[in-house]
């Protein structure tokens, strides 16, 4: 049985219907990852999604190649979609399986500044269609007790951006794609003579004074935080188990009930 949408036939996807199919939509960036890691993140995600929809017999849709990652625009190479444009896809993405009433969607996010976005995109359809839609911020749902089984006591110093989960979960599903002899550390650029806080702004004293600074701004690399030299394939392994399972299970659940009814009991077949 075929669990990728993009290797269906127009038949084989009509034939699956009359099950009330569960429809992964992946998401993630085209953005640098520093110098050692593939710039295109969305291909984890698209991994993940299609491992999770054999996982739990559901389908994985196309992956949205391009996130919303302003910040990022200094790189050359990167592809950004303004939030307008990024909202409007996302909008048809879902609504091309709405109009036909399939309505059990689940996003799957690989890219955590899509987030808020995805939020509000999801909010509409939900005002003006009635279905909610459910979506999973795929790095952040690894709980604190995966990342110590990962790295142990180096968990901290291994998250961030150009380090981990990214790097050993790239490390894990296309090493041949990885540039390891590239690893470097994270050395972040102050603003106003304050640390910086990733992009998000500056440390004053025990406050976080936010900012918008540019990732170029602040590491030439894009290292934003993460020691990548702490990443391993062995570690993403972890991580890709980890997220498998959980989005399985999730999907499990929400098969069981009405997405136009999410406060309600359990749906009837």
């Amino acid at each position: 049985m075929k669990h990728a949408l993009k290797d269906m036939t127009v038949a084989e996807f009509r034939d699956r219907l009359p099950h009330y199919p569960v429809i992964l939509l992946p998401m993630g960036s085209h953005e640098e990852q520093g110098p050692h890691a593939p710039m295109g993140d969305y291909q984890l995600a698209e991994a993940i999604a299609e491992r999770v929809a054999e996982r739990a017999k559901a389908i994985a849709a196309p992956c949205l190649p391009f996130g919303y990652a302003e910040f990022f625009r200094g790189f050359p190479g990167g592809i950004q979609l303004r939030a307008p444009t990024f909202c409007a896809v996302v909008e048809d993405m879902v609504g091309a399986f709405l109009d036909h009433g399939i309505n059990r969607v689940l996003i799957l996010n690989g890219h955590s500044t899509n987030s808020t976005l995805i939020d509000q995109v999801l909010r509409k359809i939900r005002n003006e269609r009635g279905v909610a839609v459910a979506s999973l911020d795929l790095w952040r749902a690894i709980p604190d007790d995966v990342w110590a089984k990962a790295h142990g006591e180096n968990a901290l110093k291994a998250r961030g951006h150009g380090g981990d989960p990214v790097t050993s979960v790239a490390m894990h599903l296309c090493p041949d794609k990885m540039r390891p002899d590239l690893i470097r550390p994270s050395e972040r650029t102050p603003a106003y003579d304050l640390p910086t806080v990733g992009v998000a702004g500056i440390r004053f004293g025990t406050s976080q004074l936010n900012l918008p600074l540019n990732a170029h701004e602040v590491n030439a690399d894009g290292m934003l935080g993460g020691d990548a030299t702490l990443a391993s394939a062995q570690a993403g392994k972890i991580f890709v188990d980890h997220l498998t399972a959980l989005c399985s299970d999730i999907i499990a659940h929400l098969r069981e009930y009405d997405p136009c009814n999410p406060m309600g009991g359990r749906a009837e077949r």
